[in-house]
């Protein structure tokens, strides 16, 4: 996969003249050249439903008078750049203006609902009806005669066809499905998804066998992979400003990498997303987004817009060039990586995909996941996102966050990892199985707290002062068998009510019903509170460094990094390129500020961090350690147990080190 793409979107309304009349050969070549650019997805459909390249099957946009797709593709491949080809699926609004019978409908409070045309948008279209075989025409027409590196499919994922337009319920009809039944057409439209990527790949292979597809609609849910291998390779939309937040690629990215596809970050230089002209980020930004993905193991794209007249904008791939000049200098230690990670944290969105529902039971577990992401991050911990496919004998802890409890599939996985001496950590109502822990915590459950807020107070191994820190979250409540208790849960003297409350938000402790919160056990620690969506919600500093207290006492002694003098904020990865013998250490920091209504993260300035301190357990015998592609060699030490130590002199947003093998 190339790793330095650029999707340019070409969205343009038939009320626009002169498409294209500024697009010249040598102005996109000069602006591919000067963004560092090796891969461009170019338009063939786009949304409003126009061709842009001569066609027999759609229509060509009335005001393009020559074949800007085959000028693009011949342009771009003449100087080495790849042009996989975009073809907007699941929206084409000149076909939803002529054939609405075919326009997607939902069910809203027991009434089906159509689409209407009363305000700018577009419109979907259900992949059951005639449209289905116009646009498997267009697909094949397109490959036949034009030279592409791949297809971007758009707006298309089990949710595009809400399953009750009247061809959809003409079909359930006959086969007798219930529209009704929430469940019934949720499972019906996850089948015309599914045929609809097949009758894809069947139409693909007949001209271009083997060619790269992706069809997107949105990340694809964790737990989800018989979706996720639809597609070729996973392209992870992920617009910081524009909605995803700096959270989305590190978590995607986290669990798309255990699973062996090849998958890129998808950011773009828009300030607020996708179809802004004239919008700009900071090149800090962009440069930290590129570094991200990458550090991450993926390819980098960067979304941009054509200017409808087609002539490429200098000042965008002046930006993108500020990160791809970096990113292409950086490629050699890119190249043909595995991650390594010491945790898996299993995700709750993956535990959902097998036990829907639970999401209907219980919504309080709804920000496990990015309390999880955000806390190891934090803390500068390699880790996975894993869910009930992952093979996890490879890792030293498995966490289970607040209510991933215990099935037979998370039973099986757990088996040979917790033989070979792997640990848990387990928070609130998580590794629980009909109603009792599966594991040996040392302690016995006995049920959810009515009591609300709870406090914990270190015993031993936190770093916190021994005081007792309000939690917020609903707690468990367990008592001790024969484990090491690391903290202690107080209750307050009473829940807030009319005829009870002090203060002006809770009681506070009543030291008298100390119990077991956080406790050390044969299999792990559990933490009765739950503390990831804690984090999530109000970043509590308090279930931060509880967590952090249970994982150094884990597995502290034998991490594979620990840093010092490195910012809460900055990223750690180490990737391994087991072909060239080596270990490469990422280091990413940006400062992230929030601005606006909606406290959108944005990146401005960067400090520049010197004197990293670094212990790294190594792979092999240490041979150099050298920060690249600069090639400063760094002094380094070894330990006895053949961790080594070195400091890394200087960062500005990314630093990458080779620890080379004999």
């Amino acid at each position: 996969m190339r790793l330095r793409q650029v999707h340019l979107d070409f969205h343009t309304s038939e009320r626009i003249v002169g498409i294209g009349s500024e697009f010249s050969k040598e102005n996109f070549q000069t602006a591919l050249k000067k963004g560092h650019v090796d891969s461009i997805t170019v338009f063939s459909k786009c949304h409003h439903g126009w061709s842009y390249h001569p066609t027999k099957t759609n229509v060509m946009h009335p005001h393009l008078s020559f074949d800007l797709l085959g000028a693009q593709i011949a342009a771009a491949h003449e100087i080495g750049v790849k042009t996989p080809v975009y073809i907007s699926a699941g929206l084409d609004q000149k076909y939803a203006a002529r054939h609405p019978e075919h326009l997607t409908k939902k069910l809203k409070d027991g009434q089906i609902v159509s689409q209407d045309f009363s305000r700018p948008r577009f419109h979907h279209i259900c992949l059951n009806t005639p449209y289905m075989d116009r646009l498997l025409a267009q697909i094949e027409e397109m490959l036949q005669n034009y030279d592409a590196d791949g297809l971007f499919l758009d707006i298309v994922s089990p949710s595009t066809c809400c399953c009750v337009c009247d061809t959809c319920l003409a079909m359930m009809r006959e086969r007798g499905i219930d529209p009704y039944d929430e469940k019934a057409y949720k499972a019906f439209g996850e089948e015309t998804y599914i045929r609809y990527t097949e009758r894809v790949r069947e139409a693909v292979d007949r001209v271009k066998p083997g060619l790269k597809v992706f069809h997107n609609g949105g990340n694809t849910p964790r737990g989800r992979r018989d979706l996720e291998r639809l597609n070729s390779h996973i392209e992870i939309e992920s617009l910081p400003t524009g909605g995803w937040g700096y959270d989305n690629l590190p978590m995607t990215a986290r669990s798309v990498q255990s699973h062996g596809m090849e998958y890129l970050g998808m950011t773009g230089k828009f300030h607020k997303g996708w179809g802004e002209f004239g919008g700009y980020k900071h090149p800090n930004a962009l440069f930290y987004e590129a570094s991200l993905a990458v550090a991450n193991g993926g390819a980098c794209s960067v979304g941009d817009q054509l200017h409808p007249l087609g002539c490429a904008d200098d000042a965008t791939y002046a930006l993108i060039g500020h990160a791809y000049e970096h990113v292409e200098a950086c490629e050699p230690w890119l190249q043909n990586v595995t991650a390594r990670a010491d945790i898996a944290f299993y995700s709750y969105e993956a535990y959902l995909a097998r036990h829907p529902e639970a999401k209907e039971a219980d919504k309080e577990y709804k920000d496990t996941d990015t309390g999880v992401l955000r806390m190891l991050l934090e803390g500068h911990y390699l880790f996975d996102v894993v869910d009930g496919e992952n093979d996890l004998s490879g890792y030293q802890l498995v966490i289970l966050p607040d209510g991933v409890e215990c099935d037979d599939v998370l039973r099986d996985q757990l088996a040979p990892f917790l033989a070979k001496g792997g640990k848990l950590l387990a928070s609130g109502s998580s590794a629980l199985a009909n109603g009792a822990f599966a594991y040996d915590f040392g302690v016995q459950y006995e049920g959810t707290q009515e009591m609300s807020p709870i406090y914990m107070t270190p015993e031993s191994g936190v770093e916190l002062d021994r005081a007792g820190y309000v939690l917020y979250a609903p707690a468990e409540r367990v008592t001790l068998t024969d484990g090491t208790v690391l903290a202690s849960l107080t209750e307050p003297y009473f829940n807030r009510t009319v005829d009870h409350f002090c203060s002006h938000l809770h009681a506070p402790e009543y030291r008298e019903t100390a119990q077991p919160g956080m406790v050390l056990g044969r299999d792990g620690v559990y933490i009765a509170g739950r503390v990831f969506r804690e984090y999530a919600k109000i970043g509590s500093l308090a279930s931060k460094r509880f967590v952090f207290g249970a994982i150094e006492r884990l597995i502290g002694a034998s991490k594979s990094v620990a840093l010092a003098g490195y910012p809460t904020a900055g990223i750690v990865t180490v990737m391994e390129q087991k072909q060239e013998n080596r270990s490469v250490l990422h280091l990413v920091y940006a400062q992230r500020m929030t601005k606006g209504e909606k406290h959108v993260e944005v990146i401005e300035d960067v400090p520049t961090l010197y004197g990293v301190s670094v212990r790294f357990r190594p792979s092999g015998a240490v041979k150099s350690v050298t920060v690249v592609p600069d090639g400063e060699q760094l002094a380094f030490s070894a330990d006895a147990d053949g961790t080594v130590s070195f400091t890394v002199p200087r960062t500005d947003i990314h630093a990458m080190i080779e620890i080379a093998y004999f």
